[in-house]
């Protein structure tokens, strides 16, 4: 055994970097609240949304880009190369974990990092994320292709997006072709 601490596994839990949340129901079935005031099985839900949200390259992807601030779908879309449809469901699962929020203005819709008032474990697995994963080829690829597309009119490129990646003035290339990441 490579374990000689004689204590009980559950108390060996408890000397982790601070005491565990209560692990029992409330007589009336509820679950209690852990220090965070947020319901234990709440945490956990949460929890799991979160790493549901980072099993998904494309998803981990656009949390890094929004680093950087605000985006539009169009961005977002130019960025990884998907579907508006494909990057709408990424960004609901994205907005379920509560690792985005989003706006509306007119038909433009906006993403962001959660401002003050999201969860500790949002901040937490956000800041996880980035330090993992600050030196990784693709993550700097991506920054120097967002850097680009930014740098263009956001509703420009929706409007090339939805002519089916036909710039508008046909003499110019698609964002696209334009913003192709050389490693």
């Amino acid at each position: 055994m490579l374990h000689s601490d004689p204590r009980p596994p559950t108390e060996n839990l408890e000397q982790g970097p601070g005491p565990l949340p209560c692990r029992e129901a409330k007589p009336d079935g509820n679950s209690c609240a852990g220090q965070s005031g947020i319901a234990v099985k709440d945490t956990m839900q949460h929890f799991l949304a979160i790493t549901k949200a980072l099993a998904d390259e494309n998803r981990v992807r656009i949390l890094l880009a929004l680093r950087s601030g605000e985006l539009c779908v169009c961005q977002i879309v130019e960025l990884v190369q998907l579907a508006t449809s494909t990057v709408s469901r990424h960004m609901s699962v994205l907005k379920q974990a509560r690792l985005v929020e989003s706006r509306k203005d007119g038909r433009w819709m906006y993403y962001r990092l959660p401002e003050a008032g999201a969860p500790e474990l949002v901040y937490r697995a956000i800041e996880w994320v980035s330090g993992m994963l600050a030196g990784d080829r693709s993550v700097g690829c991506d920054a120097k292709r967002l850097a680009e597309i930014c740098s263009l009119d956001p509703h420009s490129l929706c409007v090339a997006q939805t002519n089916g990646g036909q710039p508008c003035n046909r003499n110019q290339p698609s964002p696209s072709e334009e913003l192709k990441c050389s490693q």
